[in-house]
């Protein structure tokens, strides 16, 4: 095959990819998405060339389906870069297995590691785990409600089999192995895996009856729209506080029970030991005082004061103190103590910089990063909303995608998933969009519900089968008022195990990799 063959191939493959991601309506194209790719790997002759080709479809893919990254940052040309170089590292592993030992090893090889560089992604320092396979399905929520007992890595595994079975199915055809008398029955096989998710899906919802709760809690849900490349100016701050308490004053009754605002809603930097004492907030405090039965969460940004370099992220202020600054969640109510929870899942590059890129600092900084980076908490908490009967899982902008550690609040007991987060940052492009539809997966992991208030849309309210019930549309001030049934059901399997298939990848990879380094010992010991 010719190499602009083999190239066009490569394109096809990540056009694909990219059309098949959400908001598009194109999602069954995942299911072949591979396809072009892997079969120009058939005649690729050196693993140079089928690694060029890799980053070919990753490069189109990444830029496609997240260009919006770059309204925020220009680190994100490098990200693009970044991002296609290491998913071409597993496709490249396929490629060696797959000619080393043959096909039924290459395919093995092809899930593990391409599993295992997604759990990677959730893991390490450098973590972008926006384009994990399994979020591809996050718009239809009526396939997948069996991610509450695989998570996204479900989705993940049901995309690399499907394209695998299909692409032997379209070698078969091209060779003519149509005649092969075992070809019918992996033709049936290959339809079987994209409708039998579906099918179970659909069984899963017919048999979930959803019992009525005699506890339901009103709960009011604040969009501002405040412009995010403004809220941190220091000259609007009482106007965005009179925006938020008159949509809040406004909207509420004497039913409303907890009222939620934004990340980052209480945008003028204060102590957290300062809170309740400065007179920045008076009006939040007056407001709650006024309303002694109201709980409010909020994100705000604040800091802890230390006496000496207490954390890896402290910094040193101008006049010698040291302090970690926060991107945090905050639940009030009057007379009540307050309780914190800060970021823990931070966005690499723009809040956070990886311990082993330190040297880079200026260049981060140069693009719009961040050297100092956050101060962030070791694990989620929950917070109880006084004398309703909620616990909510107060997750911060970015944290929503993270599947395992979205389910650790649950886990500690949260039965409403509380998001908080500033979408305009990457102003009205498919950017605010696919992180709402990934809040739906949250929802059916857990089989819980899930409330988002986002700066500038969308805002919204997502029943425990993902079905979004109630939106705000994008660049609007306005609230949602809803009532949410207050129940405890039994963990899911996944809210218990967690991203169990990633990790069952990942010992599969380690054992391929050691199968692999003995083999290559032998052989050369062989040879001698």
């Amino acid at each position: 095959m010719k190499n602009i063959s083999l190239i066009i191939l490569s394109v096809l493959s990540g056009l694909l990819l990219w059309l098949s991601w959400p908001v598009f309506n194109t999602t069954i194209m995942i299911f072949v998405a591979f396809i072009p790719l892997l079969y120009a790997g058939d005649f690729v002759k050196t693993k140079a060339h089928f690694f060029y080709l890799s980053l070919v479809t990753t490069l189109i893919w990444n830029i496609g389906a997240t260009w919006w990254v770059i309204n925020s940052t220009e680190f994100a040309v490098a990200a693009f870069l970044c991002n296609a170089l290491l998913m071409s590292i597993p496709l490249l592993g396929y490629y060696v297995f797959n000619k080393k030992y043959g096909v039924l090893t290459g395919s093995i090889a092809f899930i593990a590691f391409w599993m295992s560089f997604e759990y990677l992604h959730l893991s390490w320092q450098l973590s972008w785990p926006w384009l994990t396979l399994g979020n591809v399905f996050a718009s239809h929520s009526d396939y997948i409600l069996w991610y509450s007992y695989t998570g996204v890595a479900g989705g993940t595994l049901w995309v690399l089999v499907t394209n695998l079975v299909l692409k032997y199915i379209f070698t078969e055809c091209v060779g003519g192995g149509k005649e092969n008398k075992h070809f019918s029955k992996i033709l049936l096989l290959g339809v079987m895996l994209i409708v039998m998710p579906v099918v179970i899906s659909n069984i899963i919802f017919s048999n979930s009856k959803e019992p009525v709760s005699k506890n339901q809690q009103q709960v009011l849900i604040v969009q501002p729209n405040i412009d995010p490349y403004q809220k941190f100016d220091g000259s609007s701050f009482n106007k965005q506080m009179d925006i938020l308490l008159s949509l809040s004053e406004n909207n509420m009754d004497s039913n409303t029970a907890l009222i939620l605002w934004p990340e980052t809603a209480l945008s003028q930097p204060i102590a957290q030991q300062d809170l309740k004492s400065s007179g920045y907030y008076t009006k939040v405090f007056d407001f709650l005082h006024r309303h002694p039965k109201v709980s409010l969460q909020t994100g705000i940004d604040c800091f802890v004061l230390y006496s000496k370099e207490a954390t890896k992220t402290a910094r040193k202020s101008p006049e010698g103190q040291f302090y970690d600054a926060f991107n945090s969640a905050v639940v009030l109510k009057d007379k009540k103590e307050v309780s914190f929870y800060n970021k823990s899942k931070l966005v690499p590059g723009v809040e956070t910089l990886p311990t082993y890129l330190k040297f880079l600092s200026s260049v981060f900084e140069k693009f719009g990063g961040t050297s100092g980076g956050y101060g962030m908490d070791t694990a989620a908490s929950v917070f109880k909303i006084d004398s309703t009967g909620l616990t909510t899982a107060p997750i911060i902008c970015y944290e929503s995608i993270y599947g395992e550690y979205v389910s650790t609040y649950v886990d500690k007991g949260a039965n409403l998933l509380t998001i908080m987060t500033n979408d305009g940052w990457w102003g009205n492009t498919p950017g605010y969009k696919q992180h709402l539809e990934y809040a739906r997966l949250r929802a059916i992991e857990n089989n819980v519900y899930v409330i988002r208030s986002a700066n500038t849309g969308i805002s919204a309210v997502i029943d425990n089968n993902g079905k979004v019930l109630n939106t705000k549309p994008w660049d609007k001030a306005d609230v949602i008022k809803t009532t949410i049934p207050v129940r405890n059901f039994p963990k899911t399997f996944y809210t218990t195990h967690g991203d169990y298939l990633f990790k069952i990848a990942a010992f599969i990879t380690l054992v391929l990799l050691i199968f692999n380094m003995i083999t290559v010992v032998k052989n050369r010991m062989n040879k001698a």
